[in-house]
């Protein structure tokens, strides 16, 4: 075999009239009346290669018979291309190859698809061909971006003196979040074991071990209902420290952060992070992971309106209820037609409705103008409205007002292109509530984990009053992407059994769940507090992409399923046995 000397996206104009081999794959073939060219791939760059009819003719006969992907190794004489024939799209463009050997190292067999052009496929077609997909210029691009991320992550953490330690991935079973996958046992019939959601027990108990500053870019698995931006196999940035607050999390997480945009995609992240608390955040965005590229912010009203003609306003304020609304400029778009379907939208957000008006230079029109005609002024000033804009309002329960104002916020930003998508927006979120209440269950949930410390001055809420207590948590967020969550936890075993009661997890339970943990924590626990990161929706951010399988080698579909080799599968009667289980179909 010809065995590559230079990549193909190595050559330049300084290389003219050497001798070298190439190796790669055929991404295009032009044969122009017995003159071949031949656009050489691999993960460096393209080359344009020349083969001359006047050269040998059992090489020119291999030439005009080679097809989109078959793998070639070419000797050849580098040669620069005359001023007008240079092809500025190209890294190389300035040279060829002139072909002097020719070897047929792979033939390939007709394609599903073209990789020269991505889009030539449905995305099932080209997950259930990942490999080929992979070769595509976008995927090395992203994957390129996600080896440089992780990189810079563990060159700062560890420059920073943490210590990178694996956790195992066959651990116990444990309630609260999402579900588990489980493993059967062979050796131990009847017992399980469980993929970890996190690491977070045994981050904690690296800590109470006396090493206090760990990361780890770990696998986890959530087995749960899955939407665009998530997998059940995902990768996290996991981060704990000992003896600190959440200031000093927040300095190291900044300036990680920062590093990493800097010397992957050469963006400047701000100094330090803006932050805000999760009500503020939910009442000026309706979202605890606001876009801030968006403006648009959500105006409560309830003072201005509880008085007013409109009855659905002044009726939602009497009964507690929320009145916001938004201002949208260019008002001119939304129609008759556009409104309706905006109110669509909406209502899947539980609205019962939206309303609205139009800003004239003479004022409200259409909509309700009519109703709010005498707080006109007080209104145009509380939402700095100028004509030309449109005035979104949603009247209900707090939840569901700010919820909807939140999405059709979003929504509007991007129909209107009001996102600066070349921009980077970063926040902190703080301050969350420490529960959060399940009506279907008629008990608390944790709003993170049960190993998150409640705020000191909140320590009696947890059994007095639960829905008041506060939570020591935080997350980052970039983009309206949540990038990051964590907490200062719970270092104190009565504390954390206060914790359990208070979710309705009882001795017993919380015994057999979390005993080792629980033992643990009497023989001297440091304060401690952490966050874990999503590598995946970091590398989405670095990659310019909304879709997270651009970012995954080899991701599965938003059904949890692999297409490219069929998986989830049966396995054997044989295997069953050995495990000790019998599969039971059940009528749905």
């Amino acid at each position: 075999m010809l065995k590559r000397t230079l990549t193909c996206g190595e050559l330049r104009t300084a290389h003219d009239k050497q001798e070298i081999i190439l190796n790669g794959w055929v991404n295009r073939r032009r044969n122009l009346g017995g003159l071949i060219f031949i656009d050489l791939r691999d993960r460096y760059g393209i080359t344009q290669i020349f083969f001359d009819p006047g050269q040998k003719s059992e090489m020119i006969e291999i030439a005009k018979k080679l097809s989109y992907e078959d793998v070639i190794a070419v000797r050849g004489i580098v040669q620069k291309r005359p001023n007008d024939m240079i092809n500025k799209e190209m890294a190389t463009g300035e040279i060829e190859v002139i072909a002097t050997q020719l070897e047929l190292l792979s033939k390939a067999a007709p394609l599903p698809f073209m990789v020269a052009d991505r889009e030539s496929a449905s995305e099932e077609t080209r997950l259930k061909y990942r490999y080929l997909e992979l070769r595509t210029t976008e995927l090395q691009r992203t994957l390129a971006i996600r080896h440089k991320a992780a990189r810079e992550i563990r060159e700062y953490y560890t420059e920073n003196n943490f210590f990178e330690i694996e956790t195992p991935v066959l651990m116990k079973s444990t309630p609260e979040g999402a579900r588990d996958f489980v493993v059967p046992s062979r050796i131990h019939e009847g017992k399980f074991y469980a993929l970890p959601q996190s690491p977070q027990t045994y981050k904690q108990l690296l800590m109470i071990s006396g090493f206090d500053r760990y990361f780890q870019i770990v696998k986890c698995f959530r087995d749960e209902d899955l939407r665009a931006d998530r997998q059940p196999e995902f990768t996290q940035i996991d981060v704990e420290m000992s003896f600190v607050d959440e200031e000093d999390i927040f300095r190291h997480t900044e300036n990680m952060l920062r590093k990493v945009f800097k010397n992957v995609i050469n963006v400047e992240l701000p100094e330090k992070f803006p932050r805000m608390t999760y009500a503020e955040a939910m009442t000026r965005y309706g979202s605890d992971k606001p876009d801030l590229r968006l403006g648009c912010e959500i105006h409560t009203i309830n003072d201005l309106v509880s008085q007013c003609d409109f009855q659905v306003f002044s009726a939602t304020v009497q009964k507690g209820g929320i009145v916001a609304g938004i201002c949208v400029p260019g008002g001119e778009y939304y129609s008759r037609k556009q409104i309706d379907l905006l109110t669509d939208f909406a209502k899947k957000y539980g609205a019962q409705g939206l309303a609205y008006v139009k800003v004239e230079e003479t004022g409200f029109d259409k909509g309700i103008a009519k109703f709010i005609e005498p707080i006109q002024d007080q209104i145009l000033a509380e939402f700095d409205a100028k004509p030309g804009d449109i005035l979104f309002f949603v009247a209900d329960d707090e939840k569901v007002t700010y919820k909807t104002l939140g999405a059709v916020r979003l929504h509007i930003g991007k129909v209107l292109n009001l996102i600066d998508e070349s921009s980077y927006k970063t926040t902190w979120i703080t301050d969350f509530p420490l529960f959060e209440w399940d009506e279907e269950e008629q008990r608390y949930f944790a709003t993170h984990h049960p190993f998150t410390s409640v705020r000191p001055e909140h320590k009696d809420f947890l059994e007095a009053a639960p829905e008041k207590a506060m939570a020591r948590a935080y997350d980052v967020v970039i983009n309206g992407y949540e990038v990051g969550g964590g907490s200062i936890r719970i270092h104190d075993d009565d504390m954390q059994r206060k914790m359990f009661k208070a979710l309705n997890i009882d001795d017993q339970t919380a015994r057999e769940k979390f005993g080792y943990f629980l033992n643990a924590l009497t023989f001297g626990t440091p304060p401690h507090g952490g966050i874990a990161l999503g590598f995946d929706r970091l590398t989405m951010l670095l990659a310019g992409t909304d879709n997270i399988r651009d970012v995954i080698a080899f991701p599965k579909t938003t059904s949890a399923s692999s297409l490219m080799e069929e998986a989830p599968n049966f396995i054997s009667e044989k295997q069953l046995e050995e495990l000790h289980i019998q599969v039971v179909k059940v009528n749905k």
